[in-house]
């Protein structure tokens, strides 16, 4: 999925204002402008769209379980060899950044009518390699995405 489409997905399910989304950039160490910022929630068919780089989103959504859950005093001291971003470390993050459970996620991806399995979702998370990993789809993650929006913004969604 296109960075672009996530981070106005995300800035929208959570209501996020310009400012708040600045200051979630600034928790992870980027430093951007509001028009840097308007450029990037910019659709890709209009004038001064600019593509969010991968390293930027996942400073993004670094910040944004800073933004949600705090900083971590002690973080652990094991050495983490960066991975690509992929939309199961989009979705890995977006969990945890809303101290989502198995059961949230699935009834997230419920109210956008996508049924999927604990199974299904579990092998979201494994480690590339393992032989239950299974790569996250566009479709998976719009799904999410369209859930969230429905949980976070009505107010009839149900739990």
């Amino acid at each position: 999925m296109i960075n672009n489409d996530v981070l106005r997905r995300v800035r929208y399910a959570l209501e996020l204002k310009d400012q708040t989304m600045i200051e979630i950039f600034a928790l992870s160490g980027a430093e951007i402008s509001r028009d840097e910022l308007l450029k990037l929630l910019k659709k890709d068919n209009e004038a001064d769209y600019v593509p969010l780089n991968n390293k930027l989103m996942e400073q993004f959504l670094d910040g944004l379980i800073i933004y949600r859950r705090g900083k971590q005093e002690n973080p652990p001291a094991q050495v983490k060899k960066p991975e690509p971003l992929t939309n199961n470390a989009i979705l890995k993050k977006l969990r945890i950044a809303l101290e989502f459970k198995e059961e949230d996620m699935l009834s997230t991806l419920k109210l956008a009518d996508f049924e999927l399995s604990k199974g299904e979702l579990s092998s979201f998370f494994r480690q590339k390699g393992h032989k239950h990993h299974r790569e996250c789809g566009d479709q998976i993650l719009r799904n999410f995405l369209q859930g969230l929006t429905i949980r976070f913004r009505d107010p009839n969604a149900s739990d």
